[in-house]
Formats: structure tokens, C-alpha cells, sequence
């Protein structure tokens, strides 16, 4: 069955077009960040539920498009099982190649309001060489809680990279995972924070990659870790 936007209840009309904006607005940061290159990488979010006679939906960058060209209009909406949302806009493109991948996480972690996918230099790198990026430094301990662990080699094209994404970051306080010989993905409550998580996950892994070009980094013990961990997430910032 065709779902048509136009056809779905004016709160969830509503939950969409502010879902695209979000998403085109972050889409901004990831070559501002220098995260992404030409058309590579993605984000997405989960659209807020506001029926429950509406199946679930996210919202996420087109296939191929120019980072110049994203807008709110052409991001693309589609239920959890990757069928498109007819809308009259975007009805020309095609979502991201990452989409299932993304579409497992929301469907296997509730807690997942946003996924990003990037191919940054150094977080990369480190895939590439499936290890996990040790945690030494406090900046990862308050981030990622401990190392930033490596996903399994997975084929771009349907779910498996989502399985691995889940496999590895279920229980796991990291919100970013290495996927081997692939590149970063990261999570979050939201789009804002996967984003987040994105450019950390790449500052982090540059740093340590410089520090062992000079040496051995020195490891945080465990119980340094958890505390500050514990401090950032709960008590750093604003409430």
C-alpha cells in the first residue's frame, strides 16, 4: 500500500515538514565539520510519532544530491520498512543507499532519534584498519564513555550494516561505531546529537592518531573513565 503524505493526519503533516528542516539544516554541518566529500554521507532522524495508526517514519538526505542543493523539500520521508512516503516534492529522488541501514537502527534501538554516516579522514582510517580508538583521552571518556568500538565488515545496499551497527552499540555507552573497512556511523537521542557525535568521533580520532605518531598514549583507568563519563552526562552544560 502507497502512503500519501497529503492523506496522513495534520499533526503527523506537520511532524514530517519540521523533521525536514532539522535534517537540511544539519546536513549543512557535516562538510562544515569537514566530515563528508562530493555527495557521501547522510543523516536522519526519526519523525516524532503523533498517531498511532501511523506506521513509523524517518526522514533522510536523497541519494546523490549536492550538499549545495539539500533542502527541506527534498529531504526524503519513508516508513521503516524503506518504502517511500508519496509527497508531490520529492517524489523524483531516491533515499539514500544507507537507508535500511538506518531504518534497522530506529527499528531495533526506541531510544535512536537520529543516525549520521560520514567517510571522515581519520575515524575512517581506523576502520579501515578494524581497531577500536583507544580511550585516552578525557574528551572520550565524557563523549563516548570508553573506546570507540569497531563494527563487523557489512555490503552497502540493504540492512546488514544496520545489524552491525545494532549488534555492536546495544549495551554499549558509545554512540559511534567504527564499521569495518567502511567508515563511522553515529547515534543519538536526536539528529542535533548524532551530529554531534559525528565530529567528535573524528576529532578524537585524529588526536590519538597524532599522539601515537609520537608515542605510546597513556590509557585512563576504568574508574577515571566511568566518573567522568558520569560528570559530562549528567551534570555538565545546562539542565
Amino acid at each position: 500500500m502507497t502512503l500519501v503524505l497529503a492523506d496522513l493526519p495534520a499533526a503527523t503533516q506537520e511532524a514530517v515538514a519540521a523533521t525536514r528542516e532539522r535534517v537540511a539544516a544539519l546536513h549543512a554541518e557535516l562538510p562544515r565539520n569537514q566530515l563528508v566529500v562530493w555527495t557521501a554521507g547522510n543523516v536522519s532522524e526519526r519523525v516524532p510519532a503523533t498517531d498511532p495508526e501511523v506506521p513509523a517514519l524517518l526522514v533522510i538526505k536523497p541519494s546523490g544530491v549536492s550538499y549545495d542543493e539539500l533542502t527541506a523539500e527534498n529531504m526524503v520521508v519513508c516508513t521503516l520498512d524503506g518504502k517511500k512516503i508519496v509527497d508531490g516534492t520529492s517524489d523524483a529522488l531516491t533515499p539514500s543507499s544507507d537507508t535500511a541501514a538506518h531504518a534497522y537502527v530506529y527499528a531495533h534501538m526506541d531510544e535512536v532519534g537520529g543516525v549520521v554516516h560520514t567517510h571522515s579522514t581519520y575515524a575512517t582510517a581506523w576502520a579501515a584498519r578494524g581497531e577500536e580508538i583507544p580511550c585516552v583521552l578525557t574528551m572520550m571518556a565524557d563523549e563516548f564513555g570508553g573506546p570507540v568500538p569497531i563494527g563487523p565488515f557489512a555490503i552497502i545496499g540493504d540492512d546488514s550494516i544496520g545489524h552491525g551497527i545494532v549488534e555492536t552499540l546495544r549495551g554499549h555507552r558509545s554512540p559511534a561505531v567504527l564499521m569495518q573497512n567502511h567508515g563511522p556511523f553515529t547515534i543519538g537521542k536526536d539528529a542535533r546529537a548524532a551530529v554531534k557525535a559525528a565530529v567528535m568521533v573524528e576529532e578524537v580520532a585524529r588526536t590519538v592518531h597524532i599522539s601515537r605518531q609520537l608515542g605510546e598514549p597513556l590509557p585512563i583507568a576504568q574508574q577515571h573513565i566511568d566518573s567522568l563519563y558520569d560528570r559530562y552526562q549528567n551534570v555538565y552544560g545546562q539542565r
